[in-house]
């Protein structure tokens, strides 16, 4: 396992070591004391596990939660998403910023978004299964999202997002600067 640089200071995107023979493959997803030396969830505890299967062009995000943000390890078991998360650490020099990597089940890779940073991801193969370790449990009462085509944020999103499937929540999210945001 090896942590790859990103852009945002305490997002890291991890590449997982995998063993193949002829029976097929074996990646270790996590273990704690290797992840606390590349820096993930230093103080913090993953107390929730969830699990997500979207379609092609499904885009789910910008999702981030107000007085329980959660931390997030991001990793896909089946197909390919471009997976993105957005500095919303008002106090941050990167405040506003984003960063994206592609994560599928071939490239074994994985994705730490802090707490404090909004969160999401648009669908590139035909089905994509992702799993999330959580540090803070879902609390609906903190549950927000940003528009995910803010022209604050400007994120680069790959061919299609024109026509991705959206929740409802997701298609009406208010734009940043006219969301609450952590403090």
């Amino acid at each position: 396992m090896k942590a790859l640089p990103t852009s945002l200071p305490g997002v890291v995107l991890v590449e997982l070591r995998e063993f193949r023979d002829a029976r097929g493959v074996f990646v270790e997803t996590f273990r704690r004391d290797r992840y606390l030396e590349l820096g993930i969830g230093v103080g913090l505890e993953f107390v929730q596990d969830n699990y997500s299967t979207s379609v092609a062009r499904t885009l789910r995000g910008l999702h981030y939660q107000l007085g329980a943000p959660q931390g997030k390890l991001v990793h896909v078991t089946r197909g390919e998403i471009f997976d993105i998360c957005v500095d919303l650490r008002r106090s941050s020099p990167t405040f506003k910023q984003w960063f994206g990597a592609v994560l599928s089940a071939e490239n074994h890779r994985q994705m730490w978004v802090p707490p404090g940073f909004a969160h999401g991801f648009f669908a590139t193969s035909d089905i994509a299964d992702v799993s999330y370790k959580m540090t803070a449990t879902y609390s609906p009462a903190d549950d927000r999202a940003l528009r995910w085509n803010d022209p604050t944020i400007a994120i680069e999103w790959p061919a299609g997002t024109d026509a991705a499937l959206l929740s409802a929540k997701d298609a009406n999210a208010p734009f940043l600067d006219d969301a609450e945001l952590p403090r």
